[in-house]
């Protein structure tokens, strides 16, 4: 019974690499199709715009709520849909999804954990951070941390009846913040930095 029970386990598994395999195939071919039709001066043009998206996503990294890190990986993402995927690519792609993750996590955790060390309430950093996510948008660019702060500050001083105390927590989120910034412009230097290398490994490289 447990060897049948294996036998199963090892087809289905070799069933679905099978046809990971042929969509991955699929898409290839497909990829290679879009780029073969292209004309030859439209390749340096994509790479241009593509370039572009990604620069102004690293810029807009001092809005500090953006998903720039995740705007980076979307542009790789047409990048590599409308030119294919080859083994070095694919690695290539793979360590700039990590970074991403890695990267839209890493803030959020270095703001929280600052704020939560000085002393502040798990209900103050949620409200602080769904107060940023909110006022991002509708108060662009800085409105967004600059409400955070004072959401945090005001429900620190309400909660624990010390103005000194709430601004020292306060402060320090600050902090976490700049730190979480720096954080983010280094990951995504990164990830453009493997994306020129791509380009440069491919037979597309402009220069």
């Amino acid at each position: 019974m447990k060897d049948q029970s294996r036998s199963f386990k090892i087809i289905t598994a070799i069933s679905f690499l099978v046809a990971s395999l042929s969509a991955c195939t699929h898409i290839q071919e497909k990829a290679s199709t879009w780029i073969e039709r292209m004309s030859p001066a439209l390749i340096p043009a994509l790479q241009a715009v593509i370039a572009v998206v990604m620069l102004a996503g690293l810029a807009s990294l001092f809005l500090v709520i953006l998903p720039v890190l995740t705007m980076i990986w979307l542009a790789a993402l047409i990048y590599a849909i409308l030119t294919g995927f080859t083994l070095s690519t694919v690695v290539i792609f793979a360590i700039m999804t990590a970074l991403m993750l890695v990267g839209n996590v890493a803030d959020q955790l270095m703001m929280g954990a600052k704020a939560k060390k000085s002393g502040a309430s798990w209900t103050g950093v949620a409200l602080s951070t769904i107060s940023a996510l909110v006022f991002s948008i509708l108060l662009p660019p800085f409105g967004g941390l600059i409400v955070a702060l004072v959401v945090l500050f005001a429900f620190e001083a309400i909660r624990l009846k010390d103005l000194r105390q709430a601004g020292g927590t306060t402060s320090q989120m600050a902090f976490g913040c700049a730190g979480a910034i720096l954080v983010r412009v280094f990951i995504g230097i990164v990830m453009i930095a493997l994306w020129v290398l791509w380009v440069w490994l491919s037979p597309h490289w402009p220069f």
